[in-house]
């Protein structure tokens, strides 16, 4: 596949975040937000995912791309390089150059907005007082001199002469809203005359330079010119992340990446990654790998979209990553990581509880090959919604790709995604093809939050009385009252459907189990079976994108927060991957978790009661013990803490790997 060139990468892109107004098992490190602090376990949540399906109604625009959004009312500004526009597939093209504007509501083209710009569009903002904030790589604008940034009426496309905001000699590539503060960023020296390397603030309102913020990012990788490329800043104001080809931010060491305080005289933060470094591909080939940032709604964590070619697991490079926003220190590391095999995501948006991420991607879940879909590979060409919870993919995937019946002229796919916005209706965006959900979208669209849907977040009961199930036969399983510490008279009850039944984990109103299947790939998989404390229904398959992965191996499984704990034949550890159970995808990277005092290699079956971990062994013994998964990277569970609640009886052993917790 191949990658996003020098010179696409130094001409734009991009979203705004103030942009609506009136209105395998290859063994990894377990990922920690420090290096002394205990691990983060982001919880599920639930959450909305807009429309798969492309609104029919937006315009469409050729040649180059679209690169930002705004909204003022019910009207759309688009900008990017573009030179032509078209109302639909079937209309003229008309020449309209780098920025257009449409009524969302109808999809119908402006006739009265036609600015005039020798340049092209990189970012918009909906700025105060009815204004649109354009930045670029212009020169002139409605026939004036304006150095790639202008406000502009939004009626008209009038140059509002009284906001004085420019950039001197360089391009503006981000622009951030917050309050009525203007971040801006790009390759400049300069900000309406005062220097300012890469990132600079200005009043809004006005356009002019707040003389309080001076963080310069400087000194470009491998003799390349420094600029930041992408910027963000948190809803309460209180914190910026800033991506780009740097690596010194007022003379602090940051490489690509660094986080700024603004609740006071803006300043550096003691936050630093070297994820994006070598080993990533030449950055001869790609002068920085940080495409996009985005803070979480609430602030508390904030997504990177890199490219950079081979270096995973190592570094961050193809990838998706999460980090959490409060932390401190050196050497961050992610707390999630999805790697994409070697394809570029350029684009990332946040909302409603949904990370969206957009390129030239081809699979997600992919870190065990390059180029190739590897063990767990997703299928996701180019467009994407993964949980925050766990970076993995959400089940939701109308891809990059073009109908058959495209219009002449027309390439059904590209290289990049500059920008995903989320407007007041649904999730725009922008690219530099035009096929989209196996429809025609000239280099734009929108997926509408009309037709989406919420799905709540799954977890297993809370309640510490209940029932443990355990398999005693082919098609039998016996029910045990359980009170989170001692049991009550075992029941055993028929359960056809419940056979060839392994490791089992319950999930709010279902069970899932690895079931011994012939035929399949690896001779068995995950099911999924509803069950209320009845019979055990007809089982379906979790997600044939698990084909890969032999449940049969487990030998006891729970889950919690968007991981499956596990243990596993001839190994003693307790491990997890991630689990997506919008999907029933499986997580392709395997996490060993630091414990002591239980020889796992023995444990048969386990389930999660209460904060602790219920589980059998090869001795028929059951036990307990307290689990905490925040404490890593120490112990995160101690046998020496574990209590005896039954030994084996000759009616019944607590050694069979299907055990799991109900309340019914």
């Amino acid at each position: 596949m191949p990658k996003l060139s020098h010179l696409w990468r130094l001409s734009g892109r991009r979203r705004t975040r103030a942009g609506v107004v009136a209105l395998a098992t290859v063994a990894a490190v377990l990922s920690v937000p420090s290096v002394s602090s205990a691990a983060v376990v982001p919880v599920p949540a639930t959450a909305t995912l807009v429309s798969g399906n492309p609104s029919d109604t937006t315009p469409h625009a050729r040649d180059g791309e679209t690169r930002a959004f705004a909204q003022v009312g019910n009207t759309v500004f688009v900008g990017g390089s573009f030179t032509q526009l078209r109302q639909t597939a079937s209309s003229a093209w008309i020449t309209q150059r780098y920025l257009f504007a449409y009524d969302r509501t109808t999809g119908t083209m402006s006739t009265t907005f036609l600015p005039v710009l020798d340049g092209a569009v990189n970012t918009l903002v909906a700025g105060p007082g009815g204004t649109l904030i354009v930045g670029g790589a212009f020169k002139n604008v409605n026939g004036a001199s304006r150095k790639n940034l202008v406000a502009l009426n939004p009626a008209t496309g009038a140059t509002i002469d009284s906001w004085v905001g420019r950039s001197d000699g360089g391009t503006v590539r981000d622009l951030v809203l917050s309050g009525n503060s203007l971040y801006v960023a790009g390759a400049f020296n300069w900000l309406n005359g005062t220097a300012h390397v890469g990132l600079g603030r200005l009043n809004a309102t006005t356009g002019a330079i707040d003389p309080t913020f001076a963080i310069d990012a400087t000194v470009g990788r491998h003799g390349t010119t420094s600029y930041v490329w992408t910027i963000d800043v948190t809803p309460d104001g209180g914190t910026l992340v800033l991506g780009g080809n740097f690596t010194l931010v007022n003379d602090l060491p940051r490489n690509q990446i660094a986080l700024v305080d603004l609740t006071g005289t803006p300043t550096v933060l003691d936050w630093s990654t070297e994820k994006y470094v070598s080993p990533c591909a030449s950055p001869t080939t790609f002068v920085h790998y940080v495409q996009d940032v985005r803070f979480a709604e609430d602030g508390s964590w904030f997504v990177v979209g890199s490219n950079g070619g081979g270096g995973w697991p190592t570094a961050y490079c193809d990838a998706l990553a999460r980090f959490e926003t409060p932390a401190r220190g050196a050497g961050q590391l992610a707390t999630w990581i999805d790697f994409t095999g070697n394809d570029t995501i350029t684009s990332v948006e946040v909302a409603d509880n949904v990370i969206y991420l957009g390129g030239h991607f081809r699979w997600l879940n992919n870190p065990n090959a390059s180029d190739t879909a590897g063990a767990g590979a997703i299928d996701r060409l180019g467009i994407a919604a993964v949980t925050p919870a766990t970076g993995l993919p959400v089940n939701w995937n109308p891809r990059r790709s073009g109908s058959a019946s495209m219009p002449a002229g027309t390439t059904a796919w590209g290289s990049a995604v500059p920008v995903l916005w989320r407007g007041s209706d649904g999730l725009y965006f922008g690219h530099n093809s035009d096929g989209m959900g196996e429809e025609y979208h000239g280099r734009l669209g929108m997926f509408p939050l009309a037709g989406g849907r919420t799905f709540t977040a799954k977890n297993p009961p809370s309640a510490t009385t209940g029932n443990l199930y355990v398999a005693t036969a082919p098609g039998a399983v016996t029910k045990v009252p359980f009170d989170g510490a001692t049991l009550g008279t075992a029941t055993a009850t028929s359960q056809p459907a419940y056979t060839a039944a392994g490791a089992t984990w319950r999930v709010d109103d279902r069970i899932y189990w690895a079931h011994t299947v012939a035929g399949t790939p690896t001779g068995s998989r995950i099911d999924i079976s509803l069950f209320n404390g009845g019979a055990i229904g007809s089982p379906w398959e979790a997600s044939g994108y698990n084909d890969w992965f032999n449940p049969a191996l487990l030998t006891g499984a729970f889950y919690l927060d968007g991981r499956l704990y596990y243990t596993r034949t001839g190994a003693n550890s307790l491990y997890y991957r991630y689990f997506e159970i919008d999907g029933s995808y499986l997580g392709a990277t395997e996490f060993a978790l630091p414990t002591t005092g239980v020889t796992w290699s023995g444990v048969r079956g386990m389930a999660w009661v209460g904060g602790r971990i219920v589980y059998g062994a090869t001795d028929g013994t059951l036990r307990s013990a307290p689990f905490d998964p925040t404490a890593a990277p120490t112990a995160v569970l101690d046998g020496a803490t574990a209590t005896v609640i039954a030994t084996a009886t000759p009616e019944l052993s607590w050694s069979t790997p299907s055990l799991f917790f109900s309340v019914q």
